[in-house]
């Protein structure tokens, strides 16, 4: 038997602090059942003031007491609920993102696959979706105080009087009834205003990331323009789904209110008969306000079942095509008051060390990848890329029956035009991209999942486009990989990035800024280079390092890495995506790509001798180079 995902997602949550959420819903629990007892000494206390009862001083100041106590109680209640509910609330929070994050990082599968246009728009999910799960959840803890509360409440006032209790009954099914009714129309609403929100916060990130770009470009007024655009449909939607919401919570005090009146009117009469004493009426007063908190709790969890289900549904397509909501609530180890232990201690042993890799009739494009980002394919145009896998005669499409052999020593290279598929192809291979087609063999066996077989320390990837964080260039260099500072220096050394240490005033310790800002174009990729590098990868992947470097310091870079692998001090294998002659020299084997297919494999003397693309490349490089360098 299927179970609903809500309430999959409910119950696990329930018990990802189970103690935590037992004693705090107990705790509101009781703060909401404790006025049953305070609605009882006030019928009490009026009937003896109101001589319905036989008084005495003694006993009025006892039930006044009495009321002090209760009062006190509830107070003390409310507040131990309070400091015990947020541990709870805070761990079914980091629950749904911890997983929804594990799914991206180390799920099988391409996660570009599945990421948003944007990170801004990734945030927004893990942030306004995860808070609606959670609210759900929370919801039901009040949910079971009200029911507590109204059905004791119901049987002593049915017990003072039958009729004037069944008049209380009507808002509680006239909501149900309009909740019900308007389920499908909140889920469309709320999904439509969470959407449009995360593309709000999505486009200011992008402003953020681009703002050179726009200023050189001219561009602040258009820019503005289309973020009022933006904020006016998200505006527009968020709007509609809170009128929803409070169309909803207007029905619900309206029928209450009307109840309250109706109650008035039929205790007038019995109380003129004497059937209805002024404690009774104290009694009804101080518990109607209470009752209303039924139907408002029922209503308000009614619609948002239907926000969670919207809330579910986009946290889950973060997650790998295989899981569910299941994986999503998945009970996880948390540290909420204690240090998490390091990612990594020690580098876990292996057995496969590389022999051979082999690529068997690989095939990988954009097409069908809807939502794929240009941060997670790594290129620097969005649009090109939506544009490519829309045109099927477009270059850069992808790569198509592509196969090769890299063995253990060896340094191949994988060249071609702007357009040809260079990036696609070792993104596939590594598992980045989805393949269509073909298989990839780590010594001779095939692999499942490239993209979390292939990783450190069997192979490491510097990418085009060079990714640092705003910390030290030391946090950039480890990402949580234990490594000493002797290894973490060879690689620094191998990377050509030395003397650029030495020049920082803080060394190691220095803090680069948002994406490397305060280092050069070549400074950020000789550190992604290192950062690699200090994996001691047997498989070395770099994707044009070339283009933020100067001819010398290309070369310096490469004569370092060749010695560093000849003595054994450093990666025994590369694959490289370059057109830089200085890498072409050392290569042995070239890989040349014209739109997406192979179309030379060899020593760079045998393509030049008999690959017509391999020769139009050198002659374009050696133009190339003629040129002054930058600095």
């Amino acid at each position: 038997m299927r179970i609903h995902p809500v309430v999959l997602v409910f119950a696990r949550l329930v018990g990802v602090a189970r103690a935590r959420y037992m004693v705090g819903g107990l705790l509101w629990s009781l703060f909401f059942v404790i006025p049953i007892l305070t609605g009882l000494i006030l019928k009490g206390l009026f009937d003896q003031i109101s001589g319905q009862r036989a008084a005495t001083l003694d006993a009025t100041l006892w039930l006044c007491a009495a009321f002090v106590a209760v009062e006190m109680l509830r107070g003390l209640t409310f507040f131990l609920a309070l400091s015990v509910w947020p541990y709870w609330w805070h761990s079914a929070e980091t629950t749904l993102r911890t997983n929804a994050l594990r799914s991206i990082l180390t799920a099988r599968g391409p996660a570009a696959t599945r990421l948003p246009h944007s990170s801004g728009e990734a945030v927004s999910r893990f942030r306004d979706d995860v808070f609606d799960v959670v609210r759900m959840v929370d919801s039901g803890v009040d949910l079971v105080g009200a029911v507590a509360f109204g059905v004791v409440a119901f049987v002593i006032m049915s017990s003072i009087d039958p009729v004037v209790t069944l008049v209380l009954v009507v808002p509680l099914t006239i909501v149900l009834l309009l909740t019900r009714l308007m389920s499908s129309v909140i889920r469309r609403i709320h999904g439509r205003a969470r959407r449009l929100g995360a593309a709000v916060t999505a486009y200011i990130g992008e402003l953020f990331g681009g703002v050179l770009a726009i200023k050189t470009a001219g561009a602040e007024a258009a820019v503005l323009e289309r973020l009022r655009t933006h904020n006016a449909r998200r505006r527009q939607a968020a709007v509609k789904d809170r009128l929803t919401m409070d169309l909803l919570d207007t029905a619900t005090s309206a029928t209450v209110e009307l109840s309250i009146g109706l109650v008035l009117l039929l205790a007038a009469p019995a109380m003129r008969r004497g059937d209805f004493t002024v404690g009774d009426l104290a009694l009804f007063t101080s518990y109607v306000g209470w009752l209303t908190m039924l139907p408002r709790v029922i209503g308000r969890m009614l619609y948002r079942v239907p926000q969670s289900a919207v809330a579910i549904e986009r946290m889950t397509r973060l997650m790998a095509s295989y899981e569910t909501a299941d994986d999503l609530s998945r009970h996880t180890k948390l540290w909420l008051t204690e240090q998490p232990p390091p990612a990594l201690e020690a580098i876990p042993p292996r057995s496969d060390r590389l022999q051979v890799l082999e690529v068997d009739g690989l095939t990988a494009g954009y097409d069908g990848m809807s939502g794929v980002s240009s941060q997670a394919t790594g290129t620097s145009d969005p649009a090109g890329s939506r544009a490519a896998a829309r045109n099927p005669d477009s270059r850069g499409r992808g790569v198509r029956n592509v196969s090769l052999r890299v063995p253990r020593g060896s340094f191949t290279i994988i060249t071609g035009a702007v357009g040809s598929g260079k990036t696609t192809l070792v993104r596939a291979v590594l598992g980045l991209l989805p393949a269509t087609s073909g298989v990839v063999r780590w010594n001779g066996q095939p692999i499942a999942d490239p993209g979390t077989f292939l990783v450190p320390n069997r192979a490491a990837y510097v990418g085009q486009v060079p990714r640092l964080f705003s910390e030290t260039l030391r946090e950039n260099l480890l990402l949580g990989w234990p490594v000493d500072d002797e290894a973490l220096a060879h690689a620094l050394r191998l990377a050509a990035l030395d003397r650029d240490l030495d020049e920082m005033p803080f060394g190691l310790d220095t803090v680069v800024g948002p994406r490397g800002v305060r280092l050069s174009g070549g400074q950020v990729q000789r550190a992604t280079a290192a950062r690699a590098l200090a994996r001691q990868p047997d498989l070395l992947v770099v994707d044009d390092l070339s283009s933020a470097l100067d001819v010398e310091t290309e070369e310096l870079l490469w004569d370092r890495i060749a010695e560093a692998s000849r003595s054994g001090h450093g990666p025994s294998t590369l694959l490289v995506v370059s057109h830089r002659r200085a890498a072409l020299r050392r290569a042995d084997q070239i890989v040349v790509l014209d739109r997406g297919e192979v179309v030379g494999v060899g020593s760079l003397d045998e393509l030049l001798r008999t690959c017509p693309e391999m020769r139009r490349l050198w002659a374009d490089e050696s133009i190339g180079e003629a040129q002054p360098q930058p600095t």
